[in-house]
């Protein structure tokens, strides 16, 4: 059976299997429970009346794009004269098309200019998915609103009775069913006197209505253009919501609590076994609480046990407990009190379960990477790592990319490119938080965490002054976005991790997460494989350009020098520690960004052939010898992502195959799309595999690592209009790691995306998966072949 036949199958099955459940379906949670779905029985208003001011619209809501909102006296406002500037609903859609429904907001100019997008209200707004988070990024519905002293139903536009200038307004919309149509009818009256200055009544087709409800601030107006100084905001305010075509979900509630998570560690000192768990919540305001509270459950009751105050800048709370009990499951839950204008306080709830520490038992971990948001909100993924109930789930990084939720993104200043950067990262906790709720979790950030393509990270330096005059900031050594930034988004990432090895700064006072974490009798070594990489510059390399043109099989040795580095003075020093500390655990694993070796060799289509990759953890390739030098003798298993294509290798250092394994898993959801392809360009190999596949067995790198590929997951070209289906195509998909602590081993499971895990079909897995690796095989002595 050839590998294309096996895909095309699968994907006809998958496509079958989680049609009602992801595909064709209008509400879905990132499990497999079922959502409880109620029509709305009773009218509905906004929150902001009672909210104190502040940038995050509240947990009903989701806005687009947060940075641009504010509540401010009781109503929000957009401060941006952009384009499609919106707030989602989140538990109340159009999804009953045999009911009546009633829309009302009150809108008012907050900035009038030359130019003016109108503002109103927008129904009938769907993703390919028809989801309500997926929904909440498209800029386009049927939109009900005020332009130009117009007012406008869809296509149709009546003139205003009279100028509205800065007056505020109140805009009505209500539609009744017929067959296969609504009857609409939309209305402006002014607050105060209540006097109706426009009217409009049309017919429209059902299917344009059903879906996601938003207030939108200049609808007429394309994102992508920049928002003009002379443009025109708007206020909304008593947002109001009725009718029995709408649903009822507050499942669908995303905060003031969005997610935690946590991690349980053996210190293997008198503290016994720490948690740490962070809760994070929206962007609050001054005169919002800034405390949260840790309680767990005992005899039925809910204790307190720990308080924790907002950072606030990262706005999450961070819980440290020594001397857990790590024998059994603990349910616990997170409490934020929220204070309202009227001097009441709503408390918000965010439960889970504290896994005990497995022992007598394998360690089962879920490995995943790279989400790009073309296939958010990733429900197949979500749903079938929820369905292998994982004991730990590790995050490789690029937990968001600069194109998350569109409306661009912000390096400087720090103030904003800090907003920018924490609504993209709300869309990986709002995919993966039912995973993490239950599951120790460790989540590294990457280059487009900081919200760079690239990463030579330099110990910390910032990017040269003169690499913009390049074209691409991203092809120079050194950090782009402000310190600031960037220490916050390791806070964001890693603040649940166990404290760094040595919390030592390194230049201009960045921080450092490098650490080790013992749990179910594995010991982990998390490394930070960016933060100290040498920039190509030093050895005159321009990244895409360098190489063009060179033979496959020439190693070019100017391409490498002794005092480059990889993981830096540090991270050596505690790997070489860390690799000879055997206490409480038999098995050991190395967990960072990316594979130790360039596997890839075309880029982005499988025509076009790429030879050096100097973003990947084989260059340079003295520093990976070192790295991989130091590691052997740990006897561990190395698992990373980046490179949106799963592989499994075998690092050489003196000679093929005598150093560890490698598992690089499969992107969420692959952007950029990268092939091994070296058949096909020539490249020599020996020692293919027993299982004969094709662009396998013993190879050089294009920087002359030695490398044994056993397994590669390469991708088709991604054609399918339908967000999973593409990525499924792409090669999008999970990792899963089984520890067997008493036979000493590793089973590598490498998942499609669009699957159900469920089945226990071979095809689930990429092609050459399952494989099953002794520990001493990671020093070379090999049994597999």
């Amino acid at each position: 059976m050839t590998d294309n036949f096996s895909r095309r199958n699968a994907l006809k099955l998958a496509i079958a299997g989680l049609a009602t459940s992801t595909i064709g379906c209008s509400i879905n949670t990132s499990t497999d429970k079922p959502v409880k779905q109620q029509v709305l029985d009773s009218s509905v208003s906004d929150t902001w009346s009672n909210s104190h001011d502040r940038v995050w619209i509240g947990g009903d809501y989701w806005a687009n794009p947060m940075e641009d909102w504010r509540i401010v006296n009781g109503g929000a406002e957009c401060l941006s004269t952009g384009g499609n500037r919106s707030i989602h609903s989140l538990t109340h859609q159009l999804t009953n098309a045999s009911g009546i429904f009633s829309l009302s907001v009150r809108l008012k100019r907050v900035n009038r200019g030359e130019q003016d997008g109108g503002a109103g209200i927008r129904i009938g707004v769907n993703s390919d998915i028809k989801e309500y988070r997926s929904n909440c990024f498209v800029q386009k519905g049927f939109d009900a609103g005020i332009i130009h002293n117009q007012l406008a139903l869809g296509d149709k536009r009546v003139e205003l009775t009279q100028t509205l200038g800065d007056a505020e307004v109140e805009l009505k919309l209500s539609g009744e069913p017929r067959i296969g149509v609504y009857a609409l009818k939309f209305e402006a009256r002014l607050v105060g006197s209540g006097k109706l200055i426009g009217q409009i009544e049309d017919l429209v087709a059902t299917d344009h209505i059903m879906g996601n409800v938003a207030v939108v601030s200049n609808f007429a107006i394309s994102s992508e253009i920049a928002a003009n100084p002379k443009g025109t905001s708007y206020r909304f305010s008593q947002w109001t919501m009725q009718g029995d075509a709408f649903n009822s979900v507050p499942e669908q509630k995303f905060g003031p609590i969005l997610w935690t998570m946590y991690t349980l560690n053996d210190t293997r000192t008198d503290e016994g076994f720490v948690l740490k768990l962070s809760a994070l919540t929206g962007p609050m305001g001054a005169n919002d609480s800034n405390e949260a509270e840790l309680q767990i459950q005992k005899s039925g009751r809910w204790v307190s046990v720990s308080k924790a105050t907002l950072d606030a800048d990262a706005w999450l709370a961070t819980f440290r407990i020594a001397n857990w009990d790590e024998k059994g499951d603990v349910n616990y839950r997170v409490v934020y009190r929220e204070q309202r204008r009227d001097g009441s306080q709503i408390p918000d709830y965010f439960s889970g379960v504290i896994k005990a520490n497995p022992t007598n038992r394998n360690l089962r971990m879920a490995a995943l990477t790279c989400q790009n948001d073309y296939a958010f909100p990733y429900a197949p993924v979500a749903n079938n790592v929820a369905k292998l109930n994982p004991d730990l789930v590790f995050f490789s990084g690029d937990q968001l990319y600069e194109n998350h939720g569109g409306f661009g993104f912000i390096r400087t200043p720090a103030e904003s490119a800090i907003l920018n950067y924490l609504r993209k990262f709300y869309q990986f906790g709002w995919a993966f938080r039912d995973v993490m709720r239950n599951a120790p979790t460790i989540c590294l950030p990457d280059d487009h965490d900081i919200l760079q393509g690239n990463l030579w990270g330099e110990g910390g330096a910032a990017a040269p002054a003169d690499a913009p005059i390049d074209g691409n900031v991203d092809a120079w050594g050194g950090y782009v976005t402000p310190v600031r930034v960037v220490n916050l988004v390791h806070k964001t990432s890693t603040a649940h991790h166990p404290e760094p090895y040595d919390a030592t700064p390194t230049a201009r006072g960045m921080s450092v997460y490098y650490t080790d974490l013992v749990y179910g009798n594995v010991g982990f070594a998390i490394l930070a494989d960016r933060q100290w990489k040498s920039g190509p510059e030093r050895l005159n390399i321009r990244v895409g350009v360098t190489g063009e043109g060179e033979d496959p099989r020439y190693v070019n040795p100017d391409f490498d020098r002794a005092d480059l580095h990889l993981l830096g003075t540090k991270q050596e020093e505690f790997l070489t520690q860390w690799t000879n500390d055997w206490r409480n655990h038999s098995l050991k694993a190395v967990l960072s960004q990316t594979v130790f070796a360039g596997i890839s060799t075309h880029q982005p289509l499988p025509t076009k052939y790429l030879k050096y990759d100097f973003d990947s953890s084989g260059w340079p390739a003295s520093a990976r010898n070192r790295a991989i030098e130091i590691m052997r003798s740990s006897k561990a298993l190395h698992i990373c992502g980046d490179t949106h294509l799963g592989s499994l290798c075998q690092y050489g250092v003196n000679a093929q195959r005598d150093s560890n394994w490698a598992f690089c898993t499969p992107a969420i959801a692959a952007g950029w799309p990268r092939w091994w392809r070296p058949d096909d360009i020539k490249i020599p190999f020996s020692h293919r595999p027993a299982h004969g596949h094709s662009q396998t067995g013993e190879y050089l790198d294009s920087f002359g690592n030695k490398i044994y590929v056993y397994a590669v997951g390469n991708p088709e070209v991604g054609k399918s209009n339908n967000r999973y289906i593409q990525a499924h195509e792409k090669g999008s998909g999970f990792g899963f790691i089984v520890f067997d602590t008493a036979a000493k081993t590793y089973t590598t499971q490498a998942f499609k995306f669009l699957v159900d895990v469920a089945s226990n079909s071979p095809e689930n897995q990429f092609l050459g998966w399952p494989v099953t690796i002794h520990q001493d095989e990671n020093i070379g002595v090999n049994s597999l072949s």
